[in-house]
C-alpha cells in the first residue's frame, strides 16, 4: 500500500473538441495539466470536460507504472518549456481546521505558525520558488485574514520584476449568481475559479497542500509527467500501515503500477480523490504514480504538528531542515533583533528571532519569534509560538503592578509537553504539565484545550499566577 502524499497531476482537453483525441494524440500542446495534492480535490466540471467526447466512444482505462523517486538524489532537469513560463502553482488553503482546534480559531490552517519563523503557507510557496514556479494564487475561505495578511507581506505582488510577472496573490471565497455557495471542497475551490485559472497561458497547473510539511522539487515532477505523458500523475508516499489508514490509500502492485484508488478515506463529494482520479481511469485516462521517499508530514492534528516542531530539534540531523542553503524556506522579513539569553541554559532546542530569555532553563523545545521567558521558568518539550508584537517595559512594569500579566512566560513557571499559541500571558508560579496525563479536554474558558495528551494553550489567553494544569 501507498498513501497519497503531497501532489499529482491531472490532464484535462483544452477544448471539448480535442476531448476525443486523447488516447490517439497525446500531445503536450494540445492538453492542459492538473496537478493536485494529497488528499482532497474534485470537480464536477472537471469530470464533465474529461467526459466530453463523441457519442458512443469507448475508453480502455490505460495503467502505466510509477517510478521510484527522491528529491535528495541530483539530477538535472530540463523542461521545455520552464516551468516560470508554463506551470501555475494553485495552493489550498484548507478547511476550517478543526482536527487543529484551537491553533485555527482565529488563523487558517496554512497560517499556523511553523517552526519559530515561519508559517506553513511558507512550505509550499518556497517548494514553488525554488522550483521556478513564481506565478502562484492561494485560494482561502476560512478565518483567512492572518493569512492574506502574512501574504501580503512576505510576497511581493512583482517577485522577479517585469519580465518574470511572478506573483503570491489570494483568491478568497466569492458567491456569484451562478454558483450563490461557498466552496464545498478544495476541488470545488479550484472549480469555480477556473475562469481566472484558464486566462493564463500555462501548460500546467500544479495545485497544492497549504498544511503540509516537506521539500520537494515540483520540476522534477512535472519532467516525470511530461516524459510518461500521463493523464493523472499521483504523488504517493510508502509508509507503514498504521499511519496508512488515516490517509487515502492507493493500490499497487509489484511492479508498483497503481491498480485502484480505495475509496473508503474519500467519503464526500467535491473531492479528487473519490472523483477525478477513480473517474479518470474509468474513461481510460493514463494514471502515472510517482514514489516520493523524503520526509513528508501531513500536518492535520495537534500531536502531528506537534511532533513535526520538535522534529527540527532532533540530533544529529533534523526531521525537516530549515538550514538547506540550495532550497531555503522563505517567510515575511521583520527586521528583529538577534535573541537575547542572559545566564540562560539552552539545551536541544531552536530560538526564534527577537527573543529574551532570562535564567531560565529550555530543553528540547521551539521557541517562537519575540518570546519572553523570565527567571526561574523551565520549558521542557515544549513550543512557544511567541508573540505579534513586543509590550515596553513599562508597560510591562505596569501591569505587573496591576496584578495583571505580561505576554511571555512568566517566573518561576514550569511548562512542558505543550503548545503556547501567540500572545498569551503565562503568570508566575505557572505549571503546565499535564501532571495528571489527561488525554483530552476542552478547557476553552479557561484558555486551554488537551488533545492527545498534549497542552495547547490559546492564542491571547491569559493563564493567572499559580495555576496548575
Amino acid at each position: 500500500m501507498a498513501t497519497m502524499a503531497a501532489i499529482g497531476a491531472l490532464r484535462l482537453p483544452s477544448s471539448a473538441s480535442n476531448a476525443t483525441s486523447i488516447s490517439s494524440s497525446r500531445k503536450p500542446s494540445a492538453t492542459q495539466s492538473l496537478f493536485f495534492s494529497a488528499s482532497t480535490l474534485c470537480g464536477d466540471k472537471l469530470i464533465s470536460k474529461m467526459a466530453t467526447g463523441s457519442p458512443g466512444t469507448k475508453r480502455t482505462p490505460s495503467i502505466v507504472s510509477p517510478k521510484a523517486v527522491s528529491d535528495s538524489k541530483n539530477s538535472q532537469t530540463c523542461l521545455d518549456p520552464d516551468a516560470s513560463r508554463s506551470v501555475l502553482g494553485i495552493i489550498l488553503g484548507g478547511g476550517a481546521g478543526t482536527r487543529l482546534y484551537p491553533l485555527t480559531k482565529k488563523r487558517a490552517k496554512p497560517a499556523v505558525p511553523l517552526g519559530a519563523n515561519y508559517r506553513l503557507i511558507d512550505i509550499p510557496v518556497s517548494n514553488c520558488l525554488n522550483s521556478n514556479i513564481s506565478k502562484i494564487y492561494v485560494l482561502t475561505q476560512f478565518n483567512s485574514a492572518s493569512l492574506n495578511r502574512h501574504l501580503s507581506r512576505a510576497y511581493a505582488s512583482n517577485m522577479g520584476g517585469y519580465k518574470n510577472e511572478g506573483f503570491v496573490e489570494v483568491l478568497a471565497a466569492q458567491q456569484s449568481p451562478e454558483n450563490p455557495n461557498w466552496f464545498q471542497g478544495t476541488a470545488d475551490a479550484v472549480r469555480q475559479y477556473l475562469w481566472l485559472l484558464e486566462e493564463h497561458n500555462i501548460l500546467e497547473f500544479l495545485v497544492l497542500a497549504g498544511d503540509h510539511l516537506y521539500r520537494m522539487d515540483y520540476e522534477r515532477f512535472i519532467q516525470a509527467h511530461r516524459e510518461t505523458d500521463a493523464d493523472i500523475t499521483v504523488a504517493a508516499l510508502p509508509m507503514d500501515e498504521k499511519r496508512a489508514t488515516a490517509f487515502g490509500l492507493m493500490k499497487i502492485d509489484e511492479e508498483d503500477v497503481m491498480l485502484n484508488l480505495l475509496r473508503d478515506k474519500f467519503p464526500g463529494a467535491n473531492d479528487f480523490g473519490s472523483e477525478v482520479i477513480p473517474g479518470a481511469t474509468s474513461i481510460g485516462l493514463r494514471v502515472q504514480a510517482y514514489l516520493y521517499d523524503g520526509y513528508w508530514e501531513d500536518i492535520g492534528t495537534i500531536e502531528a504538528f506537534y511532533n513535526a516542531n520538535l522534529g527540527i530539534t532532533k540530533k544529529p540531523l533534523p526531521d525537516f531542515s530549515f538550514y538547506d542553503r540550495s532550497a531555503p524556506i522563505y517567510t515575511q522579513p521583520r527586521y528583529l533583533p538577534p535573541s537575547k539569553m542572559l545566564d540562560a541554559d539552552v539545551t536541544d532546542s531552536v530560538i526564534g528571532e527577537g527573543c529574551v530569555i532570562k535564567n531560565c532553563k529550555i530543553h528540547h523545545s521551539v521557541v517562537g519569534l519575540r518570546s519572553c521567558i523570565s527567571e526561574g521558568a523551565i520549558i521542557e518539550d515544549t513550543l512557544l509560538m511567541g508573540a505579534d508584537y513586543y509590550e515596553t517595559d513599562a508597560d510591562r512594569r505596569f501591569l505587573s503592578a496591576k496584578g495583571s500579566v505580561p505576554i511571555g512566560i512568566g517566573k518561576n513557571s514550569h511548562i512542558k509537553r505543550a503548545i503556547i499559541d501567540k500572545n498569551a500571558r503565562i503568570g508566575d508560579n505557572v505549571k503546565i504539565i499535564n501532571s495528571d496525563n489527561v488525554q483530552e479536554a476542552a478547557r476553552e474558558t479557561d484558555g486551554y484545550f488537551i488533545k492527545s495528551g498534549i497542552v495547547t494553550v490559546i492564542k491571547d489567553a491569559l493563564i493567572p499566577s499559580g495555576t496548575a494544569i
